[in-house]
Protein backbone atom coordinates (compact mmCIF):
# COMPACT_ATOMS: atom_id res chain seq x y z
CA UNK A 1 0.00 0.00 0.00
CA UNK A 2 2.68 2.62 0.51
CA UNK A 3 4.66 1.68 -2.18
CA UNK A 4 1.27 2.52 -4.17
CA UNK A 5 0.69 5.62 -2.58
CA UNK A 6 4.43 6.42 -3.14
CA UNK A 7 4.51 5.54 -6.81
CA UNK A 8 0.86 7.49 -7.34
CA UNK A 9 3.28 10.52 -6.71
CA UNK A 10 6.13 9.87 -8.97
CA UNK A 11 5.47 9.86 -12.79
CA UNK A 12 9.16 9.49 -14.41
CA UNK A 13 11.12 7.40 -15.44
CA UNK A 14 14.11 8.86 -13.45
CA UNK A 15 11.58 8.88 -10.38
CA UNK A 16 10.48 5.54 -10.78
CA UNK A 17 14.08 3.93 -10.65
CA UNK A 18 14.92 6.16 -7.79
CA UNK A 19 12.28 5.09 -5.64
CA UNK A 20 13.40 1.41 -6.80
CA UNK A 21 16.74 1.95 -5.51
CA UNK A 22 14.59 2.34 -1.87
CA UNK A 23 12.65 -0.71 -2.71
CA UNK A 24 13.41 -3.84 -4.30
CA UNK A 25 12.20 -7.36 -4.15
CA UNK A 26 8.72 -5.65 -2.80
CA UNK A 27 5.76 -7.94 -1.83
CA UNK A 28 2.23 -6.78 -1.14
CA UNK A 29 -0.34 -8.06 0.47
CA UNK A 30 -4.00 -7.58 0.80
CA UNK A 31 -6.37 -9.24 3.06
CA UNK A 32 -10.50 -9.07 3.08
CA UNK A 33 -12.11 -10.66 6.09
CA UNK A 34 -15.94 -10.10 6.29
CA UNK A 35 -17.45 -11.42 9.61
CA UNK A 36 -21.11 -12.02 10.99
CA UNK A 37 -20.75 -12.94 14.54
CA UNK A 38 -23.91 -13.45 16.93
CA UNK A 39 -23.80 -13.55 20.87
CA UNK A 40 -26.58 -14.85 23.18
CA UNK A 41 -26.01 -13.96 27.13
CA UNK A 42 -28.26 -15.06 30.10
CA UNK A 43 -28.51 -11.36 31.39
CA UNK A 44 -27.65 -9.19 28.40
CA UNK A 45 -29.34 -8.06 25.18
CA UNK A 46 -28.57 -9.80 21.91
CA UNK A 47 -25.43 -8.55 20.27
CA UNK A 48 -24.95 -8.75 16.88
CA UNK A 49 -21.75 -7.41 14.50
CA UNK A 50 -21.31 -7.65 10.96
CA UNK A 51 -17.74 -6.57 10.00
CA UNK A 52 -15.42 -6.18 7.62
CA UNK A 53 -10.82 -6.41 8.03
CA UNK A 54 -9.21 -4.98 5.14
CA UNK A 55 -5.59 -5.58 5.82
CA UNK A 56 -2.74 -3.81 3.19
CA UNK A 57 0.86 -4.70 3.77
CA UNK A 58 4.10 -4.37 1.68
CA UNK A 59 7.65 -5.51 2.92
CA UNK A 60 11.03 -4.87 0.48
CA UNK A 61 14.68 -5.26 0.72
CA UNK A 62 15.75 -1.08 1.45
CA UNK A 63 18.36 0.89 -0.42
CA UNK A 64 19.74 -2.32 -2.04
CA UNK A 65 21.12 -3.27 0.80
CA UNK A 66 21.74 -7.13 1.74
CA UNK A 67 19.72 -8.31 4.77
CA UNK A 68 18.22 -4.58 5.14
CA UNK A 69 14.20 -4.76 4.99
CA UNK A 70 11.06 -2.82 5.92
CA UNK A 71 7.65 -3.78 6.64
CA UNK A 72 4.46 -1.92 6.81
CA UNK A 73 0.83 -3.12 7.50
CA UNK A 74 -2.43 -0.99 8.00
CA UNK A 75 -5.66 -2.18 9.05
CA UNK A 76 -9.02 -0.80 8.79
CA UNK A 77 -11.86 -2.26 10.80
CA UNK A 78 -15.43 -1.21 9.53
CA UNK A 79 -18.27 -1.98 11.63
CA UNK A 80 -21.84 -2.01 9.87
CA UNK A 81 -24.42 -1.72 12.35
CA UNK A 82 -23.28 -3.62 15.40
CA UNK A 83 -25.28 -3.07 18.33
CA UNK A 84 -22.91 -5.39 20.47
CA UNK A 85 -19.22 -2.91 21.14
CA UNK A 86 -19.83 -1.18 24.58
CA UNK A 87 -16.69 -0.96 26.45
CA UNK A 88 -18.79 0.17 28.95
CA UNK A 89 -19.61 -2.08 31.63
CA UNK A 90 -23.08 -0.62 32.28
CA UNK A 91 -23.86 -1.82 28.82
CA UNK A 92 -26.98 -3.59 28.38
CA UNK A 93 -25.28 -5.80 25.13
CA UNK A 94 -23.29 -8.65 25.21
CA UNK A 95 -19.50 -7.55 23.76
CA UNK A 96 -18.08 -7.85 20.98
CA UNK A 97 -14.76 -6.87 20.76
CA UNK A 98 -14.59 -5.28 17.20
CA UNK A 99 -14.89 -1.47 17.08
CA UNK A 100 -14.41 0.45 13.92
CA UNK A 101 -10.70 1.68 13.84
CA UNK A 102 -7.53 2.50 11.52
CA UNK A 103 -4.43 1.82 12.54
CA UNK A 104 -0.76 1.44 11.57
CA UNK A 105 -0.63 -2.48 12.71
CA UNK A 106 3.11 -2.79 11.58
CA UNK A 107 5.91 -0.88 11.11
CA UNK A 108 9.58 -1.85 11.47
CA UNK A 109 12.91 -2.53 9.99
CA UNK A 110 15.36 -5.03 10.06
CA UNK A 111 18.77 -5.92 9.30
CA UNK A 112 19.98 -10.11 9.33
CA UNK A 113 24.16 -10.76 9.15
CA UNK A 114 25.98 -13.61 10.76
CA UNK A 115 22.66 -15.65 11.83
CA UNK A 116 21.75 -12.34 13.73
CA UNK A 117 18.96 -10.26 13.00
CA UNK A 118 18.04 -7.23 14.49
CA UNK A 119 14.48 -5.66 14.35
CA UNK A 120 13.31 -2.08 15.72
CA UNK A 121 9.67 -0.44 14.98
CA UNK A 122 6.19 -2.01 15.33
CA UNK A 123 5.80 -5.78 14.85
CA UNK A 124 2.76 -8.52 15.39
CA UNK A 125 4.33 -11.30 17.73
CA UNK A 126 3.61 -14.81 17.92
CA UNK A 127 5.86 -17.04 20.59
CA UNK A 128 5.22 -20.97 20.54
CA UNK A 129 1.61 -21.70 20.78
CA UNK A 130 0.30 -17.97 22.04
CA UNK A 131 -0.19 -18.75 25.55
CA UNK A 132 1.66 -15.83 26.47
CA UNK A 133 2.79 -13.70 23.95
CA UNK A 134 0.23 -13.71 20.83
CA UNK A 135 -1.43 -11.43 18.14
CA UNK A 136 -5.08 -11.76 18.98
CA UNK A 137 -5.11 -12.78 15.62
CA UNK A 138 -8.93 -13.62 16.32
CA UNK A 139 -10.15 -10.32 16.65
CA UNK A 140 -10.59 -7.89 13.82
CA UNK A 141 -8.04 -5.70 14.92
CA UNK A 142 -4.67 -7.79 16.03
CA UNK A 143 -2.38 -6.82 19.02
CA UNK A 144 0.63 -5.46 17.92
CA UNK A 145 3.89 -4.48 20.01
CA UNK A 146 6.51 -1.43 19.45
CA UNK A 147 9.95 -3.26 20.36
CA UNK A 148 13.79 -3.93 19.72
CA UNK A 149 14.64 -7.67 19.16
CA UNK A 150 17.70 -9.80 18.61
CA UNK A 151 17.16 -13.05 17.13
CA UNK A 152 20.14 -15.34 17.12
CA UNK A 153 20.17 -18.60 15.22
CA UNK A 154 24.09 -18.97 14.72
CA UNK A 155 23.76 -23.05 17.10
CA UNK A 156 22.42 -25.70 15.37
CA UNK A 157 19.07 -26.92 16.36
CA UNK A 158 19.33 -23.54 18.85
CA UNK A 159 17.12 -20.08 18.53
CA UNK A 160 17.47 -17.01 20.95
CA UNK A 161 15.19 -14.32 21.18
CA UNK A 162 15.42 -11.38 23.19
CA UNK A 163 13.32 -8.24 23.17
CA UNK A 164 12.41 -4.93 24.93
CA UNK A 165 8.94 -3.88 24.74
CA UNK A 166 8.00 -0.45 24.72
CA UNK A 167 4.48 -0.40 23.70
CA UNK A 168 1.28 -2.85 23.35
CA UNK A 169 -1.80 -1.94 20.97
CA UNK A 170 -4.72 -4.12 22.07
CA UNK A 171 -7.07 -5.15 20.19
CA UNK A 172 -9.80 -2.37 21.29
CA UNK A 173 -10.00 1.53 19.82
CA UNK A 174 -7.31 2.82 21.53
CA UNK A 175 -6.13 0.00 23.36
CA UNK A 176 -2.29 0.88 23.92
CA UNK A 177 -0.79 1.29 26.94
CA UNK A 178 3.79 1.96 27.56
CA UNK A 179 5.20 -0.52 29.44
CA UNK A 180 8.73 -1.47 29.92
CA UNK A 181 8.56 -5.40 29.20
CA UNK A 182 11.77 -7.73 28.40
CA UNK A 183 11.06 -10.79 26.70
CA UNK A 184 13.53 -14.08 26.58
CA UNK A 185 12.67 -16.73 25.15
CA UNK A 186 15.48 -19.82 23.29
CA UNK A 187 14.11 -22.88 21.44
CA UNK A 188 16.12 -26.27 21.18
CA UNK A 189 15.75 -29.11 19.38
CA UNK A 190 16.99 -32.45 20.71
CA UNK A 191 16.11 -34.59 18.73
CA UNK A 192 13.61 -34.53 15.97
CA UNK A 193 11.08 -35.91 17.97
CA UNK A 194 11.84 -33.62 21.16
CA UNK A 195 11.82 -29.78 21.04
CA UNK A 196 12.51 -27.94 24.23
CA UNK A 197 11.53 -24.44 24.93
CA UNK A 198 12.77 -22.20 27.98
CA UNK A 199 10.99 -18.48 28.64
CA UNK A 200 10.97 -15.58 30.89
CA UNK A 201 8.83 -13.00 29.92
CA UNK A 202 9.08 -10.24 32.29
CA UNK A 203 5.66 -8.09 31.89
CA UNK A 204 6.38 -4.65 33.46
CA UNK A 205 4.22 -3.58 36.88
CA UNK A 206 2.05 -7.13 36.02
CA UNK A 207 4.49 -10.76 36.45
CA UNK A 208 7.28 -12.43 35.39
CA UNK A 209 6.56 -15.74 33.85
CA UNK A 210 9.23 -18.39 33.86
CA UNK A 211 8.57 -21.37 32.21
CA UNK A 212 9.58 -24.91 30.37
CA UNK A 213 7.87 -26.45 27.25
CA UNK A 214 8.22 -29.61 25.50
CA UNK A 215 6.92 -30.68 22.36
CA UNK A 216 7.45 -33.02 19.35
CA UNK A 217 5.61 -35.37 16.97
CA UNK A 218 5.96 -39.60 16.70
CA UNK A 219 5.10 -41.41 14.07
CA UNK A 220 4.23 -45.03 15.25
CA UNK A 221 3.60 -46.98 12.06
CA UNK A 222 1.35 -44.74 10.58
CA UNK A 223 -0.11 -43.22 13.62
CA UNK A 224 1.18 -39.60 14.05
CA UNK A 225 1.26 -39.18 17.99
CA UNK A 226 1.78 -35.09 19.23
CA UNK A 227 2.49 -34.06 22.92
CA UNK A 228 2.93 -31.13 24.80
CA UNK A 229 4.02 -30.36 27.97
CA UNK A 230 4.50 -27.37 29.42
CA UNK A 231 5.26 -25.97 33.35
CA UNK A 232 5.72 -22.22 34.61
CA UNK A 233 5.67 -20.46 37.66
CA UNK A 234 4.24 -16.49 37.98
CA UNK A 235 5.97 -14.48 40.24
CA UNK A 236 6.59 -10.59 41.46
CA UNK A 237 7.44 -8.52 38.34
CA UNK A 238 10.99 -7.23 37.88
CA UNK A 239 10.15 -4.71 35.96
CA UNK A 240 8.02 -2.59 38.37
CA UNK A 241 7.93 1.11 37.67
CA UNK A 242 4.85 1.83 39.81
CA UNK A 243 6.09 0.00 43.23
CA UNK A 244 2.84 -1.33 44.05
CA UNK A 245 4.34 -4.57 45.96
CA UNK A 246 2.28 -6.55 43.44
CA UNK A 247 2.13 -10.56 44.64
CA UNK A 248 1.69 -12.49 41.55
CA UNK A 249 3.14 -16.22 42.94
CA UNK A 250 0.92 -19.16 41.13
CA UNK A 251 1.80 -21.80 39.16
CA UNK A 252 1.00 -23.47 35.66
CA UNK A 253 0.43 -26.59 33.84
CA UNK A 254 -0.32 -27.93 30.37
CA UNK A 255 -0.16 -31.52 29.29
CA UNK A 256 -1.55 -32.33 26.15
CA UNK A 257 -1.85 -35.49 23.91
CA UNK A 258 -3.30 -36.10 20.34
CA UNK A 259 -3.52 -38.47 17.52
CA UNK A 260 -3.55 -38.86 14.12
CA UNK A 261 -5.10 -41.87 12.01
CA UNK A 262 -5.73 -40.95 8.27
CA UNK A 263 -8.03 -38.07 8.61
CA UNK A 264 -9.35 -38.27 11.76
CA UNK A 265 -7.52 -36.54 14.79
CA UNK A 266 -8.15 -37.14 18.59
CA UNK A 267 -6.64 -35.21 21.63
CA UNK A 268 -7.11 -34.37 25.23
CA UNK A 269 -5.68 -32.05 27.20
CA UNK A 270 -5.20 -30.28 30.90
CA UNK A 271 -4.96 -27.26 31.70
CA UNK A 272 -4.53 -25.29 34.93
CA UNK A 273 -3.97 -21.80 35.80
CA UNK A 274 -3.05 -22.16 39.29
CA UNK A 275 -4.81 -19.93 42.22
CA UNK A 276 -2.05 -18.24 44.64
CA UNK A 277 -3.32 -17.63 48.12
CA UNK A 278 -2.81 -15.00 50.61
CA UNK A 279 -4.39 -12.38 48.51
CA UNK A 280 -1.97 -12.68 45.59
CA UNK A 281 -3.68 -13.30 41.72
CA UNK A 282 -4.38 -16.13 40.20
CA UNK A 283 -2.27 -17.45 36.62
CA UNK A 284 -3.44 -14.95 34.18
CA UNK A 285 -1.46 -14.54 31.23
CA UNK A 286 -2.22 -10.76 29.25
CA UNK A 287 -0.58 -10.79 26.31
CA UNK A 288 -1.86 -13.76 25.33
CA UNK A 289 -4.33 -15.16 22.55
CA UNK A 290 -6.66 -16.00 24.76
CA UNK A 291 -9.65 -16.69 22.84
CA UNK A 292 -7.39 -20.11 21.22
CA UNK A 293 -7.01 -20.97 25.32
CA UNK A 294 -9.96 -21.84 27.26
CA UNK A 295 -12.94 -22.01 24.94
CA UNK A 296 -14.26 -19.78 22.09
CA UNK A 297 -17.27 -17.92 24.01
CA UNK A 298 -14.30 -16.31 25.74
CA UNK A 299 -15.74 -16.37 29.02
CA UNK A 300 -12.42 -16.45 30.95
CA UNK A 301 -10.48 -13.99 28.83
CA UNK A 302 -10.35 -12.10 32.49
CA UNK A 303 -9.56 -14.73 34.58
CA UNK A 304 -12.55 -16.30 36.54
CA UNK A 305 -13.12 -13.02 38.22
CA UNK A 306 -12.58 -14.88 41.53
CA UNK A 307 -9.07 -15.67 42.04
CA UNK A 308 -9.50 -19.43 42.72
CA UNK A 309 -7.81 -20.33 39.24
CA UNK A 310 -8.59 -22.33 36.26
CA UNK A 311 -8.81 -26.22 35.78
CA UNK A 312 -9.26 -27.09 31.97
CA UNK A 313 -9.67 -30.41 30.97
CA UNK A 314 -10.71 -30.80 27.27
CA UNK A 315 -11.67 -33.16 24.03
CA UNK A 316 -10.93 -32.73 20.61
CA UNK A 317 -11.99 -34.57 17.79
CA UNK A 318 -11.08 -33.43 14.24
CA UNK A 319 -12.03 -34.90 10.97
CA UNK A 320 -10.28 -33.92 7.45
CA UNK A 321 -12.47 -34.67 4.40
CA UNK A 322 -10.02 -33.07 1.91
CA UNK A 323 -11.13 -30.35 -0.44
CA UNK A 324 -15.05 -30.81 1.49
CA UNK A 325 -13.25 -29.14 4.36
CA UNK A 326 -12.49 -29.75 8.08
CA UNK A 327 -14.43 -30.22 11.12
CA UNK A 328 -12.98 -29.31 14.81
CA UNK A 329 -15.01 -29.92 17.85
CA UNK A 330 -13.62 -29.41 21.38
CA UNK A 331 -15.14 -29.79 24.70
CA UNK A 332 -14.13 -28.46 27.71
CA UNK A 333 -14.51 -28.83 31.57
CA UNK A 334 -13.91 -26.74 33.51
CA UNK A 335 -13.03 -26.05 37.38
CA UNK A 336 -11.79 -23.73 39.96
CA UNK A 337 -8.46 -24.72 41.30
CA UNK A 338 -9.96 -24.11 44.60
CA UNK A 339 -13.12 -24.06 45.90
CA UNK A 340 -15.18 -20.67 46.91
CA UNK A 341 -16.56 -21.34 49.97
CA UNK A 342 -17.38 -25.11 49.14
CA UNK A 343 -17.89 -24.77 45.17
CA UNK A 344 -15.39 -25.66 42.32
CA UNK A 345 -17.78 -26.40 39.25
CA UNK A 346 -17.04 -23.69 36.38
CA UNK A 347 -19.01 -24.30 33.80
CA UNK A 348 -18.44 -26.65 30.66
CA UNK A 349 -18.13 -25.87 27.01
CA UNK A 350 -18.72 -27.27 23.02
CA UNK A 351 -16.75 -25.52 20.47
CA UNK A 352 -17.28 -26.66 16.89
CA UNK A 353 -15.27 -25.23 13.80
CA UNK A 354 -15.74 -25.96 10.44
CA UNK A 355 -13.31 -24.65 7.80
CA UNK A 356 -13.29 -24.82 3.94
CA UNK A 357 -11.01 -23.75 1.23
CA UNK A 358 -13.36 -22.60 -1.73
CA UNK A 359 -9.94 -21.61 -3.74
CA UNK A 360 -6.43 -20.87 -3.39
CA UNK A 361 -7.25 -17.35 -1.86
CA UNK A 362 -11.22 -17.81 -0.15
CA UNK A 363 -11.45 -19.48 2.90
CA UNK A 364 -14.80 -20.12 4.71
CA UNK A 365 -15.11 -20.52 8.21
CA UNK A 366 -18.54 -21.72 10.38
CA UNK A 367 -17.83 -21.65 14.00
CA UNK A 368 -20.25 -22.03 17.28
CA UNK A 369 -19.62 -21.96 21.00
CA UNK A 370 -21.89 -22.45 23.86
CA UNK A 371 -20.52 -22.11 27.31
CA UNK A 372 -23.13 -23.48 29.85
CA UNK A 373 -22.52 -21.88 33.42
CA UNK A 374 -21.37 -24.00 36.72
CA UNK A 375 -22.13 -22.95 40.32
CA UNK A 376 -23.52 -19.49 40.62
CA UNK A 377 -21.37 -18.10 43.01
CA UNK A 378 -18.66 -17.72 40.48
CA UNK A 379 -20.93 -15.50 38.32
CA UNK A 380 -20.75 -17.19 35.03
CA UNK A 381 -23.46 -16.57 32.57
CA UNK A 382 -24.24 -19.21 29.68
CA UNK A 383 -23.30 -17.63 27.01
CA UNK A 384 -23.42 -19.37 23.12
CA UNK A 385 -21.84 -17.18 19.86
CA UNK A 386 -21.77 -18.05 16.34
CA UNK A 387 -19.44 -16.69 13.46
CA UNK A 388 -19.71 -16.98 9.73
CA UNK A 389 -17.22 -15.59 8.24
CA UNK A 390 -15.21 -15.22 4.63
CA UNK A 391 -11.15 -14.48 4.32
CA UNK A 392 -9.62 -13.40 1.15
CA UNK A 393 -5.80 -13.13 0.96
CA UNK A 394 -3.34 -12.40 -1.97
CA UNK A 395 0.41 -12.19 -1.51
CA UNK A 396 2.10 -10.87 -4.62
CA UNK A 397 5.32 -13.57 -5.65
Amino acid sequence: MAATILAAGFTTTANASALENILSDAQYSVELRPRYEYVDQDGKETAKAPTVRTALGLKANLFETEGLNGEIQMINVSNFGSNGYFPEATSSYATIMDPSQTRVTQANISYSASDTTLIVGRKMVVLDNARFIGNVGWRQMPQTYDLGAVIYNGIENLSLLGAYVTRVHTVTQNGQFDTGSILLHATYKVIPELTLTVYDYMIEDFADHIGIRATGKVDLNGVKVAYEAEYAIQTDPTQEENSNNIKQDADYYKLGLSTTLDAFTVGVAYELLGEAGNGANEFYTPLATLHAMNGWADVFLRGTGSNVGLQDISLKVGYNAGEMGKVTAIYHSFQSDKDLNGYDDLGSELDIAYKYKINNNIGLLLKYADYSAGDSVFNKSDTTKYWVQLDYKFKSE
